[in-house]
């Protein structure tokens, strides 16, 4: 099982350059513009900085909203950031969390049929960036396609959008028996349409030896996702190290291909250091 690391909205070349020298897999950058004076950087440009500073991780956007972005420009983005960064870039697309916020309002995203528009990026957006016309369009110098992470939740239709084009199924906060029975379905899913099962890539919130940090979250979770604090238990690292590592191991026998982990710890760099450890005892 990989493990990523979520980029915080500051300190990002410090954040990118360690997660590279501690051994993550990768490290991602969420799109959370909601323009309602909320803290976040766009993660396009977030991930071109990371590029210019790291060698091996890969690249995750955890994910693009689709329904904010013209597909011939983000095609032409994604395909340069191929080029800057030895294409290293795993590209993940979903039809956005924050639909009627100021952001979405002041770029005129639309906010139905975002499915739609989610299918028509999932099968432009590859030709495009390695060079085939499409939108009336062809850009060059064409690049390999980047892997795509499709985003959806546990729910049939997503799940097979995941198993006709991701090579990743990109979801969050599942148990690991959840996991192993959507893995399951993946499966099922893919065979119908002649393609390789999806991989599984699940993001946690974490914080470690951390016990403010840990309250916070519980209380901000249970919130989100409607569920107790014991339900957020079982969806979050959280402990010492040890602790930690056996919640992985359980995610890892349960099937799961990768883990993105989100901190909610005070001190980010210490949090690297601590999840790092957790990795090592896999």
């Amino acid at each position: 099982m990989e493990i990523g690391i979520g980029l915080p909205h500051q300190d990002i070349v410090t954040v990118a350059r360690r997660a590279e020298e501690l051994g993550f897999d990768s490290v991602a950058a969420a799109d959370v513009l909601i323009g309602d004076g909320t803290p976040w950087l766009e993660p396009i440009v977030v991930q071109s900085t990371v590029a210019a500073v790291t060698e091996r991780v890969w690249l995750d956007f955890g994910v693009l909203s689709i329904p904010t972005r013209p597909v011939a420009m983000l095609a032409a983005q994604i395909q340069t950031l191929q080029h800057l960064s030895g294409n290293r870039v795993r590209l993940g697309l979903g039809i956005g969390g924050f639909p009627g916020t100021p952001f979405w309002k002041a770029v005129d995203a639309p906010t139905g049929n975002r499915g739609q528009l989610l299918d028509q990026a999932l099968e432009i957006l590859p030709k495009l960036i390695t060079g085939e016309s499409a939108l009336g369009v062809t850009l060059a110098p064409a690049a390999p396609a980047p892997l795509l992470l499709v985003a959806g939740g546990n729910i049939e239709p997503a799940l097979r959008r995941v198993a006709k084009y991701g090579d990743f199924w990109l979801t969050a906060a599942l148990t690991p028996a959840e996991v192993a029975e959507a893995k399951a379905k993946l499966q099922l899913y893919a065979a119908e349409y002649a393609r390789p099962a999806p991989r599984i890539h699940l993001g946690l919130h974490s914080a470690l030896n951390d016990e403010p940090a840990r309250e916070r979250m519980v209380q901000q979770l249970s919130a989100f996702y409607q569920k107790t604090p014991e339900q957020i238990a079982e969806i979050t690292l959280t402990g010492g190290p040890e602790q930690a590592a056996e919640r992985m191991a359980e995610y890892a026998e349960a099937g799961l291909d990768e883990l993105g982990i989100g901190s909610d710890g005070s001190d980010i760099l210490r949090q690297l250091d601590l999840i790092a450890e957790a990795g090592s005892m896999l």
